[in-house]
């Protein structure tokens, strides 16, 4: 949670000054205000998953095709932001022990919410932070995301229209600080390796594998890389060769618990 609240304050240092909101971000058609304000209406619903499962499952059952994108065009204040997280952080912390939160993917307890949260925070923070030309200093609150893209593993191919594969990979990330984050059997056959933040930017859908330093080791492997995904939800397209900050063809699919591009990914919830 400690972090969760970071990653929002760093996003929140980059928002707070602007007059205009309006400007443009990598995700099409969003500007930094559809950003915050898709962060807002998560964490609006996020607190009704947990405090009102059966209202949840309502909206759940109704949820119209463009529901994200719905809620990212409500106008939203920095108010109203800052207060919405507050509100979250609440409900999750009086979750009952052992119980789980329904969400767009599958349920998911409080622990694994905050770090959804985290993930997507940190997604569209990165479209922000493009939209306005600032490089951010990644931190190790980037573990989070990472783990949560590979949790995600079986999803991602299940969500392409893929069997999940039976054999496991092992991730070998860098940290920032130049730590060792790794996941999966030390000899697995399978395995990536590379910079945790381009792994992230990999997983989140923010860059593509040919701007990242993401090596593939393996058939398995291979195949995962294309179409990992940190977020619940469909897909959605990925950003071309060579789209950076200023240059982006990225389309929308993240949200939610993670964030591959904002409007398709119907509110994203990462697996867990």
């Amino acid at each position: 949670m400690a972090d969760l609240r970071a990653e929002s304050a760093a996003l929140d240092d980059l928002v707070a000054p602007l007059d205009d909101w309006a400007v443009p971000t990598p995700a099409a058609g969003w500007t930094i205000a559809h950003q915050i304000g898709h962060l807002r209406w998560t964490d609006r619903v996020a607190v009704l998953a947990a405090t009102e499962p059966a209202a949840f499952a309502a909206l759940l059952a109704t949820a119209p095709p463009d529901l994200v994108d719905r809620g990212a065009a409500e106008p939203v204040t920095l108010g109203q932001w800052r207060a919405g997280r507050v509100a979250l952080e609440r409900a999750l912390l009086a979750v009952p022990p052992g119980v789980k939160v329904p969400w767009f993917g599958p349920p998911m307890s409080p622990t694994s919410m905050v770090t959804a949260r985290l993930m997507e925070t940190w997604a569209h923070g990165q479209d922000v932070a493009d939209a306005l030309g600032v490089t951010r200093a990644p931190t190790a609150r980037l573990k989070h995301v990472a783990h949560i893209a590979v949790r995600a593993f079986g999803y991602a191919f299940l969500v392409n229209g893929l069997a999940a594969p039976a054999e496991p990979v092992r991730v070998e990330l860098t940290g920032p600080g130049g730590e060792p984050w790794a996941w999966g059997p030390v000899d697995a056959a399978n395995r990536i390796t590379g910079p945790a933040l381009d792994f992230c930017l990999l997983a989140t859908r923010r860059r593509h594998r040919d701007d990242l330093a993401v090596t593939a080791v393996g058939e398995v492997a291979e195949a995962w890389v294309p179409i990992a995904q940190a977020f619940a939800g469909p897909p959605g397209p990925a950003r071309g060769r060579g789209a950076g900050p200023a240059e982006s063809a990225v389309g929308r699919a993240a949200g939610g618990a993670g964030s591959a591009e904002p409007g398709d990914k119907r509110g994203a919830g990462g697996r867990s």
